[in-house]
């Protein structure tokens, strides 16, 4: 059976473009990086999938004081930060996103939206995008090599197999 993307709830976490240079240490994303996989998720099975992503998204919140702190100190050259974080449309939909981060102030994060955009509307890779930080759901540090620090969720995500 075909479902349109209009009618899934799309999680994804799409590859952070090796070219993309955005924000505090405006370094390329290195090539090396591992591509993330997007996961497709209908309707019915999203409240599962919010139970089965949570431990790492908490993981991640847990974690993202120290992470911000380095950012707050300068990261080395050639390593970007970036958060992941849900956009909405007036439809309804949602779309998981990393926003490589320019700024954290007063609880706010404004950063570009480094993913392709699958499904919400009003969105596009590259626009300014600005949330608050109890928003976040995962967070990345990725390194001139091509490693990655964080990411739970997307690291979860690479071996996850919907039912």
């Amino acid at each position: 059976m075909n479902i349109s993307l209009k009618s899934i709830f799309l999680i994804a976490f799409l590859s952070l473009s090796a070219g993309l240079a955005l924000g505090q240490n405006d370094a390329p994303i290195s090539s090396k990086a591992p591509e993330d996989r997007p996961v497709k998720v209908g309707a019915g099975e999203t409240d599962k999938f919010l139970e089965l992503i949570n431990p790492y998204v908490e993981k991640a919140r847990k974690t993202y004081p120290e992470a911000k702190a380095r950012y707050v100190r300068g990261l080395p050259s050639g390593e970007a930060f970036f958060l992941t974080t849900r956009l909405r449309d007036k439809e309804g939909h949602y779309e998981q996103v990393f926003v490589r981060v320019k700024e954290i102030k007063d609880g706010k994060v404004r950063g570009s939206i480094a993913s392709r955009i699958e499904l919400v509307d009003g969105f596009n890779m590259g626009d300014e995008y600005t949330f608050a930080e109890s928003e976040l759901m995962d967070w990345t540090i990725s390194k001139s090599d091509g490693t990655e620090e964080g990411n739970f969720v997307g690291n979860f995500l690479d071996h996850y197999k919907p039912s």
